[in-house]
């Protein structure tokens, strides 16, 4: 099975995907916002800036064009920020309805939306409408960009209210190193894949202090804790999070160097302030903005998250690392469970 794909965004893990599809098969063009980066990928095979080293496929085709990249496909893939991802949909909307075309929607994009709570799936369907696409599937789970373009063993899920929807993407993305497994809680999924992004901050800070495998154990353990009880107050099924969007995301999230959100909170912990550090690391660092929504989110639903609120202080109202983690050991004593 050969289908037309359309993989919007051209950072590390845009690129990595679109030149998997490509390798499978399948007739890909990627957007890339900057027309040196489609350049470079249609004359040099490669995208330095975000993977050095790595050749492309050479039947793997990029535009800056965004009509030449959508015209005709049958999946569009949203691997863009989770900020801009309304006004690339805006975008795409205008050239769905003139062409009729009626593409599969699919987001690998991992946030909440400022402003307005949306999980990316939420946004894109407030914009696109049903009428105008064949479903919209969320693809989640323990991914980092660097292994998957070596061919790491990689598994994701595939969530979407839609499961014949979910089942075509798994179709289209299996190989012999990238499998994908289908989920219709689409709320825990993306609850998961974002707020994983926050406590990887945490994670990364605790490193940059110094401190040792039982406090990031620890805090891994709590962290999911936290991201069950918000997203069950969203409406996700608790089970989910012990699924690869939610413990398995979380894992790979908050011990790799390859997360720009533990690279973030590593710095941190080093004494750099928060400007410095997003001014440098080059790429988005998702867990910054969710870590403002999910504290105000957490407020809404009365949801306690003390990591979490612990985090956005630092982030937000310049509480020093060290005196942030001394407040949560020195809460009231509770049991683990609370039912």
């Amino acid at each position: 099975m050969s289908v037309k794909i359309a993989v919007l965004g051209a950072g590390s893990w845009g690129t990595v995907l679109a030149n998997l599809l490509t390798e499978n098969g399948h007739d890909v063009t990627i957007w890339a916002y900057m027309q040196k980066d489609s350049a470079e990928i249609n004359e040099k095979h490669s995208n330095e800036h975000y993977l050095p080293g790595l050749r492309l496929d050479s039947r793997l085709k990029a535009t800056s064009d965004l009509k030449t990249a959508v015209d005709g496909v049958d999946i569009v893939l949203f691997v863009v920020p989770t900020n801009v991802v309304r006004g690339v949909a805006e975008q795409l909307l205008p050239l769905l309805q003139e062409s009729g075309n009626k593409p599969v929607l699919v987001t690998a994009a991992k946030g909440l939306e400022v402003g307005t709570y949306m999980r990316v799936s939420q946004v894109i369907e407030s914009v696109i409408p049903a009428a105008n696409c064949k479903g919209v599937v969320a693809i989640s789970g323990p991914s980092h960009a660097e292994d998957t373009s070596v061919k790491d063993i990689t598994t994701l899920t595939a969530a979407s209210t839609n499961l014949e929807a979910a089942q075509y993407v798994q179709k289209v993305f299996a190989n012999s190193y990238f499998r994908l497994y289908t989920n219709q809680d689409v709320i825990g999924v993306e609850m998961g894949a974002a707020l994983k992004n926050v406590i990887a901050i945490g994670a990364g800070a605790l490193h940059g202090l110094g401190y040792g495998d039982n406090a990031k154990a620890a805090l891994i353990t709590r962290g999911l804790a936290e991201i069950s009880r918000l997203g069950v107050a969203m409406g996700a099924d608790p089970l989910t999070f012990i699924g690869l969007s939610g413990v398995g995301d979380l894992i790979v999230t908050a011990t790799s160097v390859h997360s720009r959100n533990w690279r973030a909170g590593n710095q941190l912990g080093h004494g750099e302030s928060l400007k410095d550090v997003l001014d440098n690391m080059g790429q988005v660092v998702e867990g910054v903005s969710t870590a403002k929504v999910a504290h105000e989110l957490a407020a809404q639903k009365g949801v306690e998250m003390p990591i979490t609120d612990a985090i956005y202080s630092v982030l937000y109202e310049e509480k020093p690392i060290k005196k942030a983690i001394s407040d949560l050991m020195q809460r009231e004593s509770k049991p683990e469970f609370d039912y």
